[in-house]
């Protein structure tokens, strides 16, 4: 069983930051492909950036230049840097593990395992 703890998640107005972490306690941790997905009120899980276990990261689009993610293999910790935050990042945010070193793609349904998510909330 692996579990996934995320923190960090808040209330912030727009043009904040905030940093949002993943812990787990799988001993392989670093073997594997994590993600981070937003699920917003009304709309469907969507993939905010997928990271390799080599640190290989791919970005959506909408948070290209303004988030930034990295992992702490030594830590078993994904971390999630937010910078310029707009009322449209505003969703639960979600980490996730896939059971591949590389990524699956942006398909929620393609990773295995998640946490129970941390709400990040955008005021204008």
């Amino acid at each position: 069983q692996v579990h996934l703890v995320e923190s960090g998640g808040d209330s912030v107005q727009a043009g904040g930051s905030l940093r949002l972490s993943c812990a787990t306690i799988r001993n392989m941790y670093g073997r594997y492909c994590m993600a981070w997905f937003r699920q917003a009120p009304g709309r469907e899980r969507e993939s905010v950036v997928t990271i390799t276990s080599a640190s290989m990261t791919t970005y959506a689009d909408s948070v290209k230049g303004r988030f930034t993610a990295s992992r702490d293999n030594s830590q078993s910790t994904l971390y999630l840097q937010m910078n310029s935050l707009k009322p449209e990042d505003t969703a639960m945010y979600y980490c996730a593990m896939a059971g591949t070193s590389f990524c699956p793609g942006v398909d929620p349904n393609t990773y295995a395992y998640w946490g129970q998510g941390t709400q990040v909330t955008v005021s204008s």
